[in-house]
C-alpha cells in the first residue's frame, strides 16, 4: 500500500477490513490469541494472509502452517489484478504489490528447510499421543524413558528408542541366574521393578513405530535439532519474518501434524521468559486445520493444550486457530480466543445448523445484525468481524469485507522457492543430519561387551570438592548434556514448572543461594533452577 494507505502499518493496529465500521486489530491485544473459522472456499486463507503481512509489517515474526501451498505466496510480490484493485478502491485504499522476507520449513527436508527435534525433547506423553498409545502402552513407554534416564542413555532419533525397548523386553524362557548372563540384564530388571513390561505391549509400540516411520517421522526425529528461536527474527527493513511450516504432505499424517505443533508450542513456552503486557507480540502462530489437535484427545493432552494456550500470553506470543468452524474447538481453549474471523458458513443439515447457533453465539451481539443469519449469507471474501477494543473486551460484531493482501495470492513456483531457501537466513544449519552417539550405538557396545566402564575419564571434569559437587548437580539435573538430552525427570519437572513466573523462579534460586552462602550457593541456585526448567539445553 502506498503512504497515504500508512494506516494498513499503524505501530498499534492492524487494518484488517471494513463494512459499515472499520475492523482494526489491536497488536497489543493480540496476543490474546484469535480463530479465524469459515467453510471451504470462503476467504480463510486470504484472511490469514492479511493478517500476517499486518504482523509482519509491524514487526512481529510469524509462524504458520500451509496446508495448501496458497499462503507461500505472501513471499513473491502481488499482482495488480482486476478483482484486487476493484476491492482497494472500494474501501478507499491504493493498491501498491508487496512483498515478505520468508523462510520455508518442512518436516520432510523436501520443499523447505528440515524441522527436527529429539525424541527426549518430544517426551513420552506426545510420542504417546502421536504413536495413538492406550493407558498400558504409554506406561510401558514412560518405563523405558525412565530406564533411559537411569542409565545415560540418550534418546535422539528413532532407532535409539527402538533399541531401548528392545533392551527391556524380558528374556523369554530364561530363569533365575540364567536371565544375569544378558548383558542388558539389569535393564531388563529395572524396568521390571516399575511395572509388567511385557513383549506383547512392547511389540505393540515397535508397530506403532513403524507405521510412524511410515509416515515419515524418522525425518523429523533427530540432529540438528530446532532452534525455536530460529523463527523470532526480522529483516533487515525490520520486518518480521514469515515462517512457513509446509504441511500438504504433513496432513496425510494427522496426529503427527498436531503433535508436532503442539510441541513447537510447548516449547516456545518453556524457552521464553516472562513478558507480561507488551506493545506487540514477539511471535503470532498461526494453527490451521485446528481440529485434528483436539480430535479424541484425552485429558491429559486436553489439560496440557488448554494450560499452554492460557499462559503462553503472558510470554508474548498470539495464537490464531485457523478451522472450518467454531465447534471444532473445545469451549475450554474457545474461551480463550478474544479475536474473532467468522467466514460464512453452510447449514445444510442439523448438526450444520447447530454450528452456525452456536458460531452466532460466541460473537458480541450488534443490534443492527442478525448474526446466524448473516454467517450464512456472506460472500466469498466477507467475514464477521469482533476484535479485543482497548480494555480487553470484543467489539460488537461487524460484518466487513476483508482488505486485499498486498503479496501474492496464491501458491509460488518452484524456481522461486529454490531462490527463496538459497538466500535463506539459516541456509545450511539444518539441511545436513548429524547422527551422535546416543543410545542405540551405547546398548550395541554392551551387547558387543566394548562399552566403556563407569569408572572411565568422562566424570574427571574438574578437581576438588567444586567439581565433584558439579557433577554430581549435572547427573542429578542433567546440567552436564548435550541440546536434546533431557531426561524423563526434567520432562516432569518442567511441566510443574510451567505455571511458575520467573519472578518466583529467581526467588528461589537467590534463597538457594542464601542458603549455602557466596558463589557456590549462587552457582548451585542457578543451576538448580535452570536445571529444572530445561532451559541449559538451549545454552
Amino acid at each position: 500500500m502506498t503512504a497515504q494507505d500508512s494506516k494498513l502499518g499503524d505501530a498499534d493496529k492492524i487494518f484488517v477490513g471494513k463494512g459499515d465500521e472499520q475492523a482494526w486489530l489491536t497488536l497489543a491485544l493480540a496476543n490474546r490469541h484469535g480463530l479465524v473459522t469459515g467453510a471451504t472456499g470462503t476467504g480463510k486463507t486470504v484472511s490469514l494472509q492479511v493478517m500476517a503481512e499486518g504482523f509482519a509489517r509491524a514487526g512481529v515474526p510469524v509462524f504458520a502452517a500451509d496446508i495448501k501451498g496458497d499462503l507461500s505466496g505472501i513471499s513473491e510480490v502481488g499482482e495488480a489484478k482486476d478483482f484486487i484493485v476493484k476491492r482497494a478502491t472500494e474501501m478507499g485504499l491504493t493498491f501498491q504489490p508487496d512483498q515478505f522476507s520468508t523462510v520455508f520449513w518442512d518436516v520432510f527436508g523436501e520443499l523447505g528447510h528440515p524441522v527436527r527435534a529429539t525424541v527426549t525433547e518430544m517426551g513420552p506423553l506426545l510420542l504417546a499421543r502421536m504413536l495413538d498409545l492406550n493407558d498400558v502402552q504409554e506406561g510401558v513407554l514412560n518405563v523405558a524413558f525412565r530406564v533411559a534416564d537411569d542409565n545415560g542413555l540418550t534418546l535422539i532419533d528413532m532407532k535409539d528408542l527402538r533399541a531401548l525397548l528392545d533392551a527391556i523386553v524380558p528374556d523369554a524362557g530364561k530363569k533365575g541366574t540364567d536371565a544375569e548372563e544378558s548383558p542388558l540384564a539389569d535393564l531388563k530388571k529395572e524396568a521390571q521393578g516399575f511395572g509388567n513390561v511385557t513383549k506383547a505391549t512392547v511389540g505393540t509400540i515397535q508397530r506403532q513405530l513403524l507405521v510412524l516411520e511410515n509416515q515419515g517421522g524418522t525425518k523429523f526425529f533427530g540432529e540438528p535439532a530446532l532452534t525455536l528461536r530460529d523463527f523470532m527474527k526480522t529483516d533487515r527493513d525490520g520486518r518480521g519474518m514469515v515462517n512457513i511450516l509446509v504441511a500438504d504432505k504433513l496432513l496425510q499424517s494427522p496426529r503427527l501434524y498436531a503433535t508436532f505443533l503442539l510441541w513447537m508450542l510447548s516449547e516456545l513456552f518453556e524457552e521464553l521468559p516472562e513478558a507480561g503486557d507488551l506493545p506487540k507480540p514477539k511471535l503470532v502462530f498461526f494453527f490451521d486445520e485446528a481440529h485434528l489437535l483436539f480430535n479424541d484427545a484425552p485429558k491429559a493432552l486436553m489439560d496440557k493444550i488448554e494450560q499452554v494456550v492460557r499462559l503462553i500470553r503472558s510470554k508474548g506470543v498470539g495464537v490464531y486457530f485457523v478451522t472450518q468452524n467454531p465447534i471444532d474447538v473445545p469451549d475450554r481453549v474457545l474461551g480463550q480466543l478474544g479475536n474473532r474471523v467468522q467466514h460464512a458458513l453452510r447449514a445444510f443439515t442439523p448438526r450444520d445448523q447447530k454450528a452456525v447457533a452456536a458460531a452466532a453465539q460466541t460473537f458480541r451481539p450488534n443490534p443492527k445484525l442478525d448474526t446466524a443469519k448473516v454467517i450464512m449469507e456472506l460472500g466469498k471474501g466477507e467475514a464477521l468481524v469482533s476484535f479485543l477494543e482497548g480494555n480487553g473486551t470484543p467489539a460488537m460484531v461487524e460484518r466487513v469485507m476483508i482488505r486485499p493482501p498486498s503479496a501474492r495470492i496464491g501458491p509460488i513456483t518452484p524456481e522461486e522457492r529454490k531462490a527463496i531457501m538459497d538466500a535463506s537466513p539459516v541456509k545450511g544449519k539444518y539441511d545436513t543430519a548429524i547422527d551422535s552417539e546416543s543410545a542405540y550405538e551405547i546398548l550395541q557396545k554392551r551387547i558387543a561387551g566394548t562399552a566403556a566402564t563407569a569408572d572411565g575419564s568422562a566424570g574427571a571434569s574438574g578437581g576438588g570438592i567444586l567439581g565433584q559437587i558439579g557433577s554430581i548437580v549435572g547427573a542429578i539435573f542433567g546440567t552436564n548434556v548435550k541440546r536434546g538430552r533431557l531426561s524423563t525427570g526434567q520432562l516432569v519437572a518442567r511441566d510443574v514448572t510451567r505455571s511458575v513466573t520467573n519472578q518466583v523462579i529467581g526467588g528461589v534460586a537467590a534463597n538457594i543461594g542464601k542458603s549455602v552462602g557466596g558463589q557456590l550457593g549462587g552457582s548451585i541456585g542457578r543451576t538448580l533452577v535452570r536445571g529444572a526448567l530445561g532451559g541449559l539445553l538451549r545454552r
